[in-house]
């Protein structure tokens, strides 16, 4: 490691972020969408070789599509038909079973217009990184670790030591806030004296990435995972389904720790897949691999002060379900808006209260279900609509007079046609309207109020919103260009009239509605200032 050097640079930036994987690097994305200078900062000097995290659910898809980046990771990943869960035996086992995702909407109805993928993390992070950087040129910085931050007095910001890995300078980062994206040994974490809680070593294994010709072997079999049902054998996880894949061999906690075991044999190695795959003479090229325990921890706190935490810094899911990614990508979405309306003095900091009070129940219910499907191996299913169900309770939701009974935050029953204060906004599809195809194209960056024509009477209470500071984007359903496929569904599926309008946050997620407009024009008004958290 270079020697440390005193620090003799200063940098002034209202959001600092540490950790430059899938969740860090969409935060940053976000960022960039709602204007907010920052920096990102990641220890590794590249993105990931090691395929690591691969599903990506269809809620993370629609926040993809808002970010203008679906196509390209769609482009990148697995093709839809591929998109399937085998068990056999070996890879040649020609009593296979294999099955699809958890069915969708009950209503036989398509819930989203972005349907969830295979697209491994190796893949996916130069995608974002790249957006990242055109987005914030200067403001991503690979090769930069974290050394120590301190938080200044008053609630004052977070004064923050960077390293460059490679010269050993040292650098002063002046941040309004620090957000963790940096893992599950997270160093914003342990530094913020934030805990983590839940049982660890549910299960230890080796991931074992390397090259084989297996592609003609699954040719007619090919899927995203295969779970292997002889005892003690893993599983293969496709990364291309041709040439390029992951083993995963279940190991105990010593061989992992051990320098000297087997497992750091590449031709032990190379065996290993050979048996599991079923094919003696199966020509395997070991790459790298990866250690790893399944644990099922969350933060006790999302929140200390100046400092956030996201991702798997807050939450470490076991892999089972697919989940673990997905609810980080959802954590960026979240928090990014809410630091945007802080930073812009919108909001006051007690808007990022919300954050923990939103998304760490659901982080919880995800954990639990998760660590269900890793004791029922061998029948658990992908639910790719699972996040979409997701429904928040804050003081950034105005919930209706007559809010029913509480539920959790996610309906593991499945995505249910309809939304209310605090649900996902509804997908409707568009006709008519060129590159706007769905209601979720109608939505951000910022506050958008959704009407059914013209409405004037709306038109003038956002008018007296955006006098105030606080613009608010109304978009009508039906115009001369664009109307709905199928007309009047998304009114219904939100529960108003025709003259009434929904108020949807920058997340997607219904913060209001009214079945009519309000004679006091400055109710707009009022509302935005209750979810943003008063009158600042």
């Amino acid at each position: 490691m270079p020697a440390p050097t005193t620090p003799t640079t200063a940098v002034t930036t209202p959001v600092l972020i540490v950790g430059g994987g899938p969740v860090g690097l969409t935060l940053s994305v976000l960022l960039s969408a709602h204007g907010v200078d920052h920096l990102l900062v990641e220890a590794r000097p590249d993105t990931s070789r090691h395929p690591k995290a691969r599903g990506i659910s269809a809620r993370s898809m629609e926040v993809l599509r808002r970010c203008g980046l679906e196509e390209p990771v769609r482009r990148a990943g697995l093709p839809a038909s591929q998109v399937h869960f085998y068990r056999g035996r070996s890879l040649v086992d020609p009593h296979y079973v294999r099955t699809g995702l958890a069915p969708g909407a009950p209503d036989g109805e398509e819930a989203t217009p972005s349907p969830g993928l295979i697209c491994s993390q190796d893949v996916l992070e130069p995608i974002l990184r790249r957006r990242a950087e055109r987005a914030g040129p200067g403001r991503i910085r690979f090769g930069t670790r974290l050394l120590s931050f301190a938080r200044g007095a008053d609630d004052q910001g977070v004064r923050a030591v960077l390293r460059n890995v490679v010269t050993g300078e040292e650098s002063l980062v002046h941040a309004g806030w620090l957000v963790g994206c940096d893992g599950v040994a997270s160093t914003v974490r342990a530094g913020a004296g934030i805990a983590l809680s839940g049982p660890t070593g549910l299960g230890h294994y080796l991931s074992i990435r390397f090259e084989a010709p297996l592609g003609p072997v699954v040719a007619d079999r090919a899927s995203a995972s295969y779970f292997l049902t002889e005892p003690g054998r893993g599983g293969f996880m496709a990364v291309d389904n041709d040439r390029r894949w992951i083993y995963q061999y279940p190991v105990t906690a010593d061989a992992l720790g051990a320098d000297d075991t087997d497992l750091t044999d590449p031709l032990y190695l190379a065996e290993l897949v050979r048996t599991a795959a079923g094919i003696p003479d199966l020509a395997v090229t070991v790459q790298d691999t990866l250690g790893w325990r399944m644990d099922a921890r969350l933060a006790d706190r999302y929140r200390s002060s100046r400092v956030l935490l996201a991702g798997d810094a807050a939450h470490v899911v076991p892999p089972t379900g697919g989940h673990g990614m997905n609810t980080g990508i959802g954590d960026a979405d979240n928090l990014a808006w809410k630091l945007a309306a802080v930073v812009a003095g919108q909001a006051g900091s007690a808007l990022l209260d919300s954050y923990e009070a939103e998304r760490r129940p659901l982080a919880r219910q995800v954990i639990e279900l998760s660590t269900a499907n890793a004791g029922a191996r061998a029948g658990y299913r992908i639910d790719d609509e699972l996040l979409l169900t997701a429904r928040y309770r804050s003081c950034a939701v105005v919930p209706d007079d007559d809010l029913p009974a509480p539920r959790p935050p996610l309906d593991p029953a499945g995505h249910r046609p309809g939304a209310g204060p605090g649900d996902r906004a509804p997908h409707v599809w568009l006709d008519g309207a060129g590159a706007v195809t769905s209601t979720l194209d109608l939505l951000g960056p910022g506050f958008t109020l959704v009407v059914q024509g013209e409405a004037p009477s709306w038109r003038r209470q956002a008018a007296a919103a955006a006098a105030a500071g606080l613009p608010v984007t109304v978009r009508p359903l039906t115009t001369a260009r664009q109307h709905e496929r199928e007309p009047g569904r998304w009114l219904r599926l939100c529960g108003v009239p025709a003259d009434g309008a929904v108020l949807v946050r920058p997340d997607g997620h219904l913060a209001w509605r009214a079945p009519r407009p309000p004679a006091d024009e400055g109710t707009l008004l009022a509302v935005l200032r209750r979810v943003l958290g008063g009158d600042v």
